[in-house]
């Protein structure tokens, strides 16, 4: 159902929706994260939206989301905080989260990217904690982006079959990270590759 409500509101407002349907965080749709990057990465091999824009909103969107739920925890009253807790839909995860602070302390935020639900619970609980923003962007804007870049390159491939693909992905996403990185490295070591050829080519000319 999420995946189809994606597809409605991509074809009714555009690719703008990509960021949209991300940047509201914890309190956003109910389409995973996973879902709307890789929709990007498959319509922009599709051509139906520009690579250059379908990148740069569900980026954004991933990065505003992460943003928005740091400063439900910084600012907002303890009283959300423990509404979250008492909530087992949430309450498990921001668990978690507390979990992964303990034991990794910054570096819980790039970690808790690579798994759903908490990747939007550690920043909320960092916020909760008072961390000042320009230290948790520093480590939480990076890894989004690679998490982003990563789930837009598998993208390019799993095509009409994000929903399956999904499914799978809730069940070993560690796995699929480690795939996906392995292609966006072949990628990029390809295209610089190339680059080297052209640079060569064009030296050898002059």
């Amino acid at each position: 159902m999420g995946y189809d409500l994606l597809l409605e509101i991509i074809e009714t407002i555009g690719p703008i929706a990509l960021f949209l349907v991300l940047c509201l965080g914890l309190i956003g749709l109910p389409i995973p994260n996973e879902a709307v990057v890789l929709t990007a990465g498959a319509l922009s091999e599709a051509k139906v939206i520009d690579s250059t824009i379908a990148f740069a909103m569900v980026t954004l969107g991933i990065c505003s989301a992460m943003t928005f739920n740091y400063s439900l925890g910084r600012f907002t009253s303890s009283r959300l905080g423990k509404w979250f807790s008492k909530k087992q839909q949430f309450g498990k995860f921001i668990q978690k989260s507390d979990d992964l602070i303990d034991k990794y302390g910054l570096y819980a935020i790039p970690i808790s990217v690579f798994f759903p639900f908490v990747r939007h619970a550690t920043p909320y609980v960092m916020g909760m904690n008072k961390m000042r923003f320009s230290k948790f962007s520093l480590i939480a804007f990076p890894a989004a982006t690679l998490w982003t870049s990563i789930y837009y390159t598998v993208g390019h491939f799993v095509g009409d079959r994000i929903p399956e693909f999904i499914v799978l992905i809730s069940q070993y996403e560690a796995l699929f990270f480690t795939l996906g990185a392995i292609i966006l490295s072949i990628l990029l070591l390809r295209g610089f590759r190339r680059y080297k050829l052209k640079q060569s080519n064009g030296n050898e000319s002059k």
